[in-house]
C-alpha cells in the first residue's frame, strides 16, 4: 500500500484561470494529460467557464465542497449539486460550468476509453476492500478521515493498492473506492456504438 498525502500535492493552475487542480494519482506514473491511462484529481473551481476537452476520455465528477455546479454537456444542462453523488460524462463533449453558489471542490476520475474502465464507489461504513487480480484500487478520503489496515488517512489523503489482496477500510466520513481494470472488447464496442462510430 502506497500512501499519498494531500499535503505533498502541488496545485496546477488551469489555463483559463478558473481554478486549480491537484493530481492525486495517475498511470503510467508521470504521464502527461495526453498519454495517461487513468488520472484522479481534486479541483478547486473558482469561477464559471468551459471545461477543457479530453478527447477519448471518460470522466466521473463528484461534488465534494460547495453549493454545486450546473454543467451543460453537449447542450444539455445537468445539476451537480448533491455532494458525493458521482456524475459520468464523456470528456470529448463540449462542457460548460456555471457555479450555483460560489466556489466548489470536485473530485475527478478520468479513464482512457477502450483501454481502462473505472468503478467509483463512495463508502461510509467499515468493510473490506478486495483488490482483484490485474486491477488497481485507489482509496481517497473525501470527508473526515479513514483507516486502511493500520494506516491513517486524513481528508484528501489517498492509498494506492496495486497487489491482489484484501484490506480493511474503516471510514470516519466518506471514502472513495476506485477500481481500475483493463477495458473489455464488449465495453469498448458499446462505447463506439454510443458515439455512433460503428
Amino acid at each position: 500500500m502506497q500512501v499519498l498525502r494531500a499535503s505533498e500535492r502541488p496545485a496546477t493552475p488551469w489555463l483559463n484561470g478558473g481554478g486549480v487542480t491537484r493530481e492525486v494519482a495517475g498511470f503510467p506514473a508521470g504521464a502527461g494529460l495526453n498519454d495517461f491511462d487513468w488520472r484522479v484529481s481534486l479541483a478547486d473551481v473558482a469561477s464559471a467557464g468551459p471545461f477543457s476537452p479530453f478527447p477519448g476520455i471518460d470522466r466521473v465528477i463528484t461534488l465534494i465542497e460547495g453549493a454545486g455546479m450546473a454543467l451543460t454537456v453537449d447542450g444539455v444542462e445537468r445539476s451537480v449539486d448533491a455532494p458525493f453523488r458521482p456524475f459520468t460524462f464523456p470528456g470529448d463533449a463540449a462542457t460548460d460550468c456555471r457555479l450555483l453558489g460560489g466556489p466548489v471542490v470536485d473530485f475527478n476520475v478520468m479513464t482512457r476509453r477502450g483501454r481502462v474502465e473505472a468503478a467509483v464507489d463512495l463508502v461510509t461504513e467499515p468493510g473490506t476492500v478486495q483488490v482483484p487480480s490485474a486491477a488497481t484500487v485507489l482509496l481517497v478520503c473525501l470527508a473526515g478521515s479513514a483507516t486502511v489496515d493500520d494506516g491513517e488517512l486524513t481528508c484528501y489523503d489517498a492509498a494506492l493498492l496495486n497487489a491482489p489482496g484484501t484490506h480493511q477500510l474503516r471510514p470516519h466520513g466518506v471514502t472513495a473506492v476506485i477500481t481500475f481494470r483493463a477495458a473489455t472488447a464488449t465495453s469498448a464496442h458499446a462505447h463506439a456504438r454510443a458515439a455512433g462510430t460503428s
